[in-house]
């Protein structure tokens, strides 16, 4: 046998629940209303994997997908039903005409250059309206001096800038795009994200975005007991070993043992996304319960965790993270969608 055909098993792993996920999306398509909720798969499906979110999310009913660039877009195009549409949200440059006109996905057209562009071409796209964010979009004034014949626009979308706040901005945005919609002839609108969902009927419209709700983000309290955690990282134990009161942990000795105790080292660190804001504050369970603190800094390839709680662990057993995102979040001082995106790519990911 060569050496390429040996397997390797990886020491992190991804446990993937599919059923928080398709739960998570018919929750967030209910808190829709009238509208329907696509899905957000953009980053890799927020690094869980785009086309196992996909297939699962299509089978479970979502027809809109957004995704960020055409490279995201190719890698789903053969899973796409007839009944299920794509957008990239970035638009089209004049690079990915070569290969957008050879697809079913649909530019989000961010500004007049990318509209002039593919109003040559006769194929659907969606138009983004810039509400008061000042990144992509087209500005009202624009919109209002074009002559849209011609443009076969599918969504007319917006994009709200602090919808997990209650803030004036998340109103002014709204009156922004509901007076920018008769400038734009499309047969569907669309404003909210997951936080915006949460913000009411007003918001709705007649297709809803969602993205972290779907993998288990909680950006507003009205979503708090709603959705499920998706995303649960596991790491396995390289070694274990007895501290004695005095000794010290890891770089910099940002922890000292006050009392003898043993610990694991885990075969985990930030070049995995389990970033250094964990160091010191960061949690580990054994069979779900037994909580094993995470001691001293986070390394790049390794972390060490007190295993009082659980002193039969040893060398080869696994552990899982406390990743439940608002409280990872809480522990780390990372975003929610810090936190999920930049799981790196030396999982194993695995679906239940």
């Amino acid at each position: 046998m060569s050496d390429n055909k040996i397997e390797i098993p990886s020491t992190v792993r991804l446990r993937l629940d599919g059923n928080a996920l398709t739960t998570n999306w018919r929750k967030l398509d209910d808190l829709s209303g009238s509208a329907t909720a696509g899905a957000a798969i953009k980053a890799n499906a927020y690094g869980l994997g785009s086309v196992e979110v996909f297939q699962r999310l299509q089978a479970a009913g979502s027809k809109d997908f957004y995704v960020a660039n055409w490279q995201e877009a190719r890698e789903l195009a053969p899973y796409v039903d007839q009944s299920s549409n794509t957008s990239v949200l970035n638009g089209v440059r004049a690079e990915d005409m070569p290969y957008a006109m050879t697809g079913s996905a649909k530019p989000v057209l961010n500004s007049m250059e990318q509209v002039r562009r593919w109003r040559e071409t006769g194929r659907p796209c969606d138009v983004m309206i810039d509400s008061g964010m000042n990144r992509l979009g087209i500005e009202a004034a624009d919109a209002k001096q074009f002559d849209w014949s011609g443009l076969d626009i599918d969504i007319v979308m917006s994009h709200l800038a602090s919808a997990d706040e209650d803030t004036a901005q998340n109103s002014d945005q709204l009156d922004q795009f509901l007076s920018s919609l008769p400038l734009v002839p499309g047969k569907r609108a669309s404003l909210s994200n997951s936080a915006g969902i949460a913000l009411g009927e007003a918001y709705h419209f007649d297709c809803t975005r969602p993205g972290l709700s779907l993998y288990g983000g909680k950006q507003r309290s009205e979503l708090t007991d709603v959705i499920q955690q998706v995303v649960f990282p596991e790491a396995q134990i390289l070694q274990t070993r007895d501290l004695k009161i005095g000794d010290k942990v890891g770089y910099n000795a940002k922890y000292t043992a006050q009392r003898d105790h043993p610990i694991a080292i885990l075969a985990m660190g930030y070049a995995d996304g389990y970033l250094r804001g964990f160091s010191n504050s960061g949690l580990f369970l054994d069979d779900g319960q037994k909580e094993l603190p995470v001691l001293g800094r986070v390394s790049m390839d390794l972390i060490a965790i007190d295993i009082t709680a659980a002193p039969h662990l040893e060398e080869s057993a696994w552990v899982t993270a406390q990743y439940d995102l608002p409280l990872a979040s809480s522990q780390s001082g990372l975003s929610q969608y810090e936190l999920i995106t930049g799981l790196g790519n030396r999982y194993a990911r695995y679906w239940v």
